[in-house]
C-alpha cells in the first residue's frame, strides 16, 4: 500500500484513528485498521499526537513496534479472509477453540508468521507457506 514509506503508513493509521474518533465514514480498509487499533488500548496514546509517529522502536530495548504489531494483525486477517495460504482459515477456527479468545489466537498465530518472515529474510528466500502452516498446526498440539 505504501511500499517502504514508513511515515505515510504511520500517518494513515493516525488519520484512520482520528476519523474513527470523529465518527466519520470509514472505507473497508480503514474499518479494519480502526478495529485493530481499537483492540489495542495500549497504543491509543500514539494516535493523539503527530510527534509520536516519529518514534523509533528497538527490540533490543524490549520495545514492541505498535505499527508492525498492528500490521501483523491486518496481515493475518487478510490471510484468514482469503484462506491464503490454503487451510489457514480452518486452522484459525481450530486454534480459536483451543485458545478460546480471538485476540490471543491471533497473537499465537502472529508468532508463527513473524518466525516465517524472519527465516525467509535470514535465508534470502520467499516465505515458505508449508513451513508456516506446519508451525500453525504445531500450535494445536502444543500444551496450552
Amino acid at each position: 500500500m505504501f511500499g517502504q514509506n514508513r511515515q505515510q503508513l504511520r500517518q494513515f493509521y493516525h488519520d484512520v484513528w482520528q476519523k474513527k474518533q470523529a465518527q466519520q465514514q470509514l472505507n473497508a480498509l480503514e474499518t479494519s485498521i480502526a478495529q485493530v487499533i481499537e483492540t489495542h488500548s495500549e497504543y491509543h496514546q500514539i494516535f493523539n499526537s503527530d510527534a509520536s509517529l516519529e518514534q523509533e522502536y528497538f527490540v533490543e530495548d524490549g520495545q514492541t513496534n505498535p505499527f508492525l504489531h498492528m500490521g501483523l494483525h491486518l496481515s493475518l486477517h487478510e490471510q484468514i479472509t482469503t484462506d491464503r495460504p490454503a487451510g489457514i482459515r480452518a486452522l484459525y477456527q481450530q486454534l480459536l477453540v483451543k485458545f478460546a479468545d480471538a485476540h490471543e489466537t491471533e497473537h499465537q498465530m502472529m508468532e508463527c508468521l513473524t518466525e516465517s518472515l524472519w527465516l525467509a529474510q535470514r535465508n534470502n528466500r520467499p516465505p515458505s507457506e508449508s513451513d508456516y502452516l506446519v508451525a500453525l498446526q504445531n500450535l494445536l498440539t502444543a500444551a496450552k
